[in-house]
């Protein structure tokens, strides 16, 4: 069964710091995860019906099975991961895990 972690960030409050920092801190650090199959980077544009949407960006990252994320996320670096989104994440994030049908 695949599972995926989906991280949900809202609103920074600087987007230029948040993108900077994201890009050139946090994205390589969680490269240096292992085990992940599958990631996906989404910055939100909006809703259905146009109007500005609660989420800033997304990240999807996948695994095989519950076990392969588990010591994926249970490393030094995904530990590291994990605790680096209180760095930059200024308009809050929401971080849950889902399976894939």
């Amino acid at each position: 069964m695949a599972i995926k972690i989906n991280v949900q960030y809202g609103h920074p409050t600087d987007p230029d710091a948040f993108e900077k920092y994201y890009a050139e801190t946090h994205l390589p650090l969680a490269a240096q995860m292992t085990g992940v199959s599958r990631m996906e980077l989404c910055k939100v544009v909006g809703t259905p019906d146009g109007s500005p949407s609660d989420v800033y960006r997304t990240a999807e990252l996948w695994w095989d099975s519950p076990e392969d994320m588990q010591k994926t996320m249970g490393s030094p670096e995904g530990q590291a991961t994990v605790a680096d989104l209180a760095n930059f994440a200024t308009g809050g994030v929401n971080v849950f895990i889902s399976t894939v049908d």
